[in-house]
């Protein structure tokens, strides 16, 4: 695996080292011990997948409170996302800046998502899932999130016209300290 780091601190772009032959290739997608040299969580106690049947679904900005707080590891299994993460650690010198990042079922490519980063993703294709692992159980006491388009943030969304977005996630909060 290679393990590229953004200018998000503690967040990685993480590429599969492919064996490849004419029948396709062979690829580790976790390995504690390459995770733990590099710094990385190790422990995953849940595993998720979210189908989306649309392009232009938008799902975010989600995060959970400390102590339930969670590392995730998002991979694109199917289709295209625009993925996105926003540092929420007050202390941290990428305070309040977003990474954006296409993960498909094509590149391969996984974003690991440090704890204290509110994390969502945009549809770029229809039919697409997207698998991640959590290091913390879904909390739902926990649960916390900001708005997508909190022009705090100034994400720059891929699409910008006719998002398909939940109630639940259209009322979340601007970003208050």
């Amino acid at each position: 695996m290679k393990f590229n780091k953004t200018e998000l601190k503690d967040a990685v772009i993480i590429e599969l080292g492919r064996l490849e032959d004419s029948r396709g290739f062979f690829a580790r997608a976790y390995c504690d011990k390459e995770f733990e040299a590099q710094g990385l969580n190790t422990e995953w106690v849940q595993c998720n997948t979210a189908y989306n049947n649309t392009k232009g679904i938008l799902r975010g900005m989600h995060f959970q409170s400390a102590p339930d707080a969670e590392v995730k590891l998002v991979r694109c299994t199917r289709g295209a996302i625009f993925d996105v993460i926003l540092d929420l650690r007050v202390n941290s010198p990428s305070f309040k800046k977003w990474l954006g990042v296409e993960l498909t079922a094509d590149n391969h490519r996984m974003l690991y998502v440090p704890k204290g980063f509110a994390h969502g993703y945009l549809t770029l294709e229809a039919n697409s899932e997207i698998y991640y692992q959590v290091s913390n159980p879904y909390s739902p006491s926990a649960e916390g999130g900001v708005r997508w388009n909190d022009p705090a943030f100034n994400i720059d969304w891929p699409i910008k016209e006719g998002l398909l977005i939940s109630e639940k996630d259209a009322a979340l909060p601007d970003y208050k300290l």
